[in-house]
């Protein structure tokens, strides 16, 4: 089975990768410690799509977190058996990152990139809580899921996700329309 996970920033996209990859034994990759290289360096798109391929042809089973739409987006979407999209409330992602950079301030992720410990700054919380949703984001995301309805669970609370993660992998059957918002 592959999963691929996208969602809003801060929503808990990682966080439900890495459950479902305990739970079911699944290869599990981050988009987010592909794209970089250690210092906030961003990778060369080459680069990092060579790794996401290279992800892809490895493993018969996946579940990848992470939007980047230049690191195979239409593959791993085309591939996915089930696309999971997480979108919280604004307030709740602003409390995540928050709680997020208060756990790992100084230290890296588990699912960062070495060398990238946790920060915060005022260009991310403006694009957690409004450059990310924009209605052109929205838009994109609308056009990038359209295609793939029928595989679509849409998860917009806490509650939906632990559902969702009791339930799997019988709650893949609670598929939904792409994200209108």
């Amino acid at each position: 089975m592959k999963i691929a996970i996208l969602g809003y920033s801060g929503s808990g996209k990682s966080t439900l990768a890495r459950a479902i990859a305990k739970k079911t034994g699944f290869a599990c990759l981050h988009l987010d410690s592909v794209h970089f290289l250690p210092g906030w360096v961003e990778k060369a798109d080459e680069q990092a799509r060579a790794e996401v391929q290279a992800f892809l042809t490895a493993h018969a089973d996946w579940v990848i977190d992470g939007n980047y739409p230049a690191l195979c987006r239409a593959e791993r979407l085309a591939a996915a058996d089930a696309i999971l999209f997480v979108a919280l409330p604004r307030v709740s992602c602003l409390v995540r990152v928050l709680r997020r950079t208060r756990t790992h301030r100084g230290r890296v992720r588990p699912d960062m990139a070495p060398g990238c410990p946790e920060r915060v700054d005022a260009a991310f919380l403006w694009w957690v809580l409004c450059k990310g949703r924009s209605a052109a984001v929205r838009r994109r995301n609308r056009e990038a899921l359209a295609p793939y309805a029928g595989k679509v669970v849409r998860l917009s609370s806490q509650r939906a996700i632990d559902r969702f993660l009791a339930e799997f992998p019988a709650s893949l059957h609670t598929i939904s329309s792409p994200p209108a918002r």
